[in-house]
């Protein structure tokens, strides 16, 4: 299902016409699940060094290459317990020790671990659970990391006792310690409940040794995130003070603009800028309306030079080199070195690529998308992403991400690809609330999520339909999460824009998440929807949710949820389902065994993908002409 060979097809679209043409064969569905997941690539303090972080199906291990070398193999570094690799752009798996003699890693068991570069069995240096995001002290005698999301402790690597520098004074949430250059005090990005890390995060420190020494840096009505030093002590972080994540020295912008260097922190480990061995220069990711690029800025002059195009992150400058994880629309994910030449000029080689070998084969498919920026009638302007499909059947999916602060920058999806080469045209929609245009339009959701949400991907689907590029019987709306929340949505209250929708693990009980969802979201809701005291407050809850205007979702819907999924409990989606049945509505739902928030296992997404498109063949069928006989 799905791999069979294509010839082509014709469709018909607000008096558009789209030619048969004559098709490779379509993206098979192994080869979007397939492949190996490369993160964190980390050069060591001398710059000959670079170790990264590879996973497949039979787990995750360390790979360290020699970039004297030719760079083109490394050694395999196989611990027990396997370090707890991080996901995309994200990291805080290991950190090198300052000799490059061994890398001290976050195992997959929660606790601490050092390895030697030559291999051997991992040394214990800190046993407890929760463990993540290593950084070594310059002196190479002491470990800061973090502990269940929520405290910073440091421990000795010739033993003694760990100390906890957070402690009861410390923020709600702590992540990403990072040590002084002189190794006297410890800084990390911390923020409390209600805030989310983007709302209001702030730069703490603590000298190390000292009790009750705690300090907090804010900046009003902004975030702080990545908090870090250039080599003379000056301190650098990301911040949105001046209305966009821009790299900063001290309470200076290294350069004020509409671009975003950063992403929000869903995780430990976003590394978007480095900066130089003698601090004269920083290396940081721009987002461009969601294309990526990677530039180099002097610190005290602010002038740019590009050193490539694309999303690049995980960023590490040492010597003459900087290493970055690199992706885009026609790129699978890589690992590249930039090398700096006597000249000034910069070279790129690259290391390792992580997806599934055969993309060559299919490279007619992996196409750059359009802009579309669309004005919503009250000064707003709404942004999107359209990738076109090479072999167009008059079919669109608009999908929409999770989250909901968030965005699919222009890096590499094998799932976009996977659909253009069905004939589906793919419009990623960034509503309001999503990240990378601003911090006013990543704020704009507070208090308005599961509304505003709606009306911008509405409006998204009627502009996507004037321009002829399709209409509402071929049109189908697909999301997880957050974007569930906003395919049911649109089924609910604009049915007559599409043909039916795909709901991933969808939120569809507003108020159940504030009393079963983990941890990290468990008060979420109390920015995006609002407080929850009241009687009021509860049915504002309510009515936002999907499970309350069931009855007028009748167009077919497809949801699929993890059994296990510790964010959005599956009962949601079963309750979901008996009240769309209970009124007549049409729906498939498919429980998947042991899997969580996203489906991770390769069979999990395999049974996703045919499914998903058992159900859009179903509902929008490939050929408008019947009598072709296919």
């Amino acid at each position: 299902m799905g791999d069979r060979p294509s010839t082509g097809c014709s469709a018909s679209a607000t008096g558009a016409t789209f030619d048969r043409v004559s098709s490779p064969r379509p993206v098979p569905v192994d080869l979007v699940t397939g492949g190996r997941q490369l993160t964190e690539p980390r050069l060591d303090s001398s710059g000959r060094w670079l170790a990264y972080v590879e996973s497949d199906a039979a787990g995750s291990r360390f790979v360290v290459v020699d970039l004297d070398d030719d760079g083109s193999s490394g050694s395999r570094i196989v611990t027990d317990p396997a370090p707890a690799a991080g996901r995309g752009m994200g990291g805080g798996a290991f950190a090198w020790l300052p000799d490059a003699s061994g890398l001290v890693f976050a195992g997959s068991d929660g606790s601490i671990w050092r390895v030697s570069t030559s291999g051997g069995d991992p040394e214990s240096v800190w046993c407890g659970t929760g463990a993540q995001a290593p950084a070594v002290s310059p002196d190479g005698r002491r470990v800061a990391f973090m502990v269940d999301q929520r405290d910073i402790v440091v421990a000795s690597l010739d033993g003694g006792d760990p100390v906890v520098v957070t402690a009861a004074a410390g923020p709600d949430f702590a992540f990403d310690p990072v040590f002084a250059p002189d190794g006297a005090s410890v800084t990390f990005q911390g923020w409390s409940v209600p805030d989310m890390a983007w709302d209001a995060a702030a730069r703490y420190s603590h000298p190390v040794g000292i009790e009750g020494a705690l300090s907090v840096e804010r900046l009003d009505g902004a975030a702080i995130q990545q908090p870090g030093f250039l080599p003379d002590g000056a301190p650098v972080a990301v911040s949105d003070v001046d209305g966009w994540l821009n790299v900063s020295v001290g309470d200076r912008p290294i350069v004020a603009e509409p671009f975003e260097h950063a992403g929000p922190t869903w995780g430990p480990g976003q590394r978007t800028w480095a900066a130089s061995p003698d601090g004269r220069r920083i290396a940081f990711t721009r987002n461009e309306a969601g294309f990526g690029r990677l530039v180099v800025a002097d610190v005290a002059t602010g002038e740019l030079i590009t050193l490539g195009r694309a999303v690049h992150g995980q960023l590490s400058w040492a010597g003459r080199r900087v290493a970055a994880l690199r992706s885009g629309a026609r790129t699978p994910t890589e690992i590249v070195v930039y090398e700096e030449s006597d000249s000034g000029d910069w070279s790129r080689r690259r290391i390792s690529r992580g997806p599934a070998d055969g993309w060559t084969d299919h490279e007619w498919v992996l196409v750059e998308p359009d802009l579309v920026e669309v004005p919503d009638g009250d000064g707003t302007v709404l942004h999107a992403r359209r990738y076109a499909s090479p072999s167009p059947c008059g079919r669109l999916l608009v999908w929409i991400h999770g989250g909901p602060t968030a965005q699919w920058d222009v890096s590499f999806n094998p799932g976009v690809a996977f659909w253009c080469s069905r004939g589906w045209d793919v419009l990623l929609v960034d509503p309001r609330g999503s990240t990378g245009h601003g911090r006013r339009y990543q704020q704009a959701l507070r208090g308005g999520w599961g509304v505003l949400d709606v009306e911008d991907t509405a409006t998204m689907l009627e502009h996507a339909h004037a321009d002829g590029r399709s209409t509402p019987p071929r049109t189908v709306v697909m999301g997880g999460s957050s974007g569930g929340l906003t395919v049911l949505g649109v089924l609910g209250r604009h049915a007559g824009l599409v043909a039916g929708g795909v709901a991933l693990y969808p939120v569809s009980d507003i108020h159940d998440l504030n009393e079963h969802s983990h941890r990290f979201e468990a008060h979420y809701q109390l920015s995006l929807v609002g407080p929850d005291d009241t009687a009021a407050d509860r049915q504002r809850y309510w009515d936002r949710s999907p499970q309350s205007y069931a009855d007028r979702i009748a167009s077919p819907l497809l949801v699929l949820h993890g059994t296990d999924d510790p964010v959005v409990p599956v009962d949601q989606s079963c309750a979901l389902a008996r009240r769309i049945r209970q009124t007549g509505g049409r729906i498939e739902l498919h429980l998947i065994d042991a899997e969580g928030h996203g489906f991770r296992r390769p069979e999990s997404k395999q049974i996703e993908y045919r499914l998903v498109e058992a159900f859009l063949d179903r509902l929008v069928p490939p050929e408008d002409d019947r009598s072709s006989g296919e």
